[in-house]
């Protein structure tokens, strides 16, 4: 069979209708420099940010069409904004488009580590220099150091991956580590780290996590089946949340991190307001779109006064698999632009490459698999930046939020 060729991408393009419903997305101008390697198909749509997620159809389609190309064994289609085309669409509250999961992964380290976790102090002024009243303090978790939650605007960014290799990356450096699982709507760890089975309980009262690769686990999957739909409310997400963080035996822990729901719901503020985070890292992608979201994120984290641990820019260039070569065809930088204008650390760039996926849709990240990788060095650097700025900010007691 012959390789799949541009020309054939681009003709089968012209058979996805665009926005408008009367002409396509190539001839719109929509479709990025298409990219193919080993036999699978890379590029992005752009569209104006305010109707990202009214087309994430339309990028699915586009998908979809690439897949039927006799030949193709795979596509990776991204929305990406141009800010020109978002100046002169309707205006419209910004909002953007679920996505898939893209993989990365960090391999098993050392499990012994010292507990540098932060302390709870916190001191808040009013007006004049009185000190202002302080919120109750959040009682800790017995024996674990440091609370860190990875956190996105939107979903489609590769946060539970990312969450995932961090923690992977901080008991590489020889840190001992947990994950917690807060996305009680969509749990992805026990795929991520394939992990099977259900919980035991020791005496009746605390539930053993679960483990794998050297981390102790706790994820919503584990208890109820991926098939069933969950509709919770607010009062029973944070009975779920507060019992999966506080209820579990995790022993000893440097580190627990938490890999929080995309957006700024429920459970972000259960866990912002109830648990002494150590810090919060919020995970992006270059496109404008993505960053619009990623605002919300560190907004609300610092109106809890969470501190911002940092920035992390996932799907941040792409590697041809069979040249090696480097492409920005989904942008490139706007992570670190952001971090450097709000002023927070900017912790890395993580690749774009089909590999990352594949290791994560198995439950083998690339750490564990290939631990001596590229990937692997990138996500153990994030993960030592991370504790670097966990030892240097003193975890907080987020106030409670008002609503008038």
């Amino acid at each position: 069979m012959s390789d799949v060729t541009k020309e054939q991408v681009i003709a089968k393009l012209k058979t996805v209708r665009g926005p408008d419903l009367d002409n396509n997305i190539v001839d719109l101008g929509m479709v990025s420099d298409v990219f193919i390697a080993d036999g699978k198909v890379y590029f992005s749509i752009t569209v104006p940010a305010e109707r990202a997620r009214d087309l994430e159809p339309m990028r699915q389609a586009a998908e979809r069409a690439v897949k039927d190309i006799p030949g193709v064994k795979g596509a990776m289609v991204a929305l990406t904004a141009d800010k020109k085309a978002a100046a002169s669409a309707p205006a419209a509250r910004p909002a953007a488009a679920p996505g898939g999961h893209h993989g990365h992964s960090h391999g098993p380290g050392n499990n012994h580590g010292h507990s540098h976790g932060p302390g709870n102090h916190s001191h808040s002024h009013g007006p004049g220099g009185q000190a202002a009243p302080r919120p109750p303090a959040k009682a800790g978790v017995p024996g674990i150091g440091a609370i860190i939650a990875v956190a996105s605007g939107k979903g489609g960014v590769g946060k539970s991956t990312t969450a995932v290799n961090l923690a992977l990356g901080l008991l590489a450096n020889g840190l001992r580590v947990g994950v917690l699982d807060a996305d009680i709507y969509g749990p992805s760890m026990p795929r991520l780290l394939k992990i099977s089975g259900k919980p035991q309980q020791i005496d009746g009262r605390l539930i053993r996590p679960m483990e794998n690769y050297g981390l102790k686990v706790m994820s919503m999957g584990f208890l109820v089946d991926e098939e069933v739909a969950m509709i919770w409310r607010g009062p029973m997400v944070q009975s779920a949340l507060l019992q999966m963080l506080r209820e579990v035996a995790w022993g000893d822990l440097d580190v627990l991190v938490v890999d929080m729901p995309p957006g700024t719901g429920d459970a972000q503020l259960t866990m912002a307001q109830q648990v002494p985070l150590a810090g919060a890292v919020i995970v992006s992608t270059p496109q404008d779109l993505a960053l619009i979201d990623a605002r919300k994120g560190l907004t609300m984290f610092r109106k809890v006064e969470v501190p911002v641990l940092g920035i992390v820019e996932n799907m941040s260039y792409f590697i041809a698999p069979d040249t090696g070569n480097r492409y920005d065809i989904f942008g490139h930088g706007g992570a670190k632009k952001e971090a450097e204008r709000i002023g927070v650390p900017f912790l890395g760039e993580v690749p774009l490459t089909m590999r990352i996926r594949e290791t994560s849709d198995d439950g083998t990240p690339v750490v564990v698999s290939e631990p001596d990788g590229v990937s692997a060095r990138i996500y153990r650097d994030i993960a030592a930046k991370v504790w670097e700025q966990v030892g240097a900010k003193p975890a907080r007691s987020a106030p409670s939020i008002v609503f008038e």
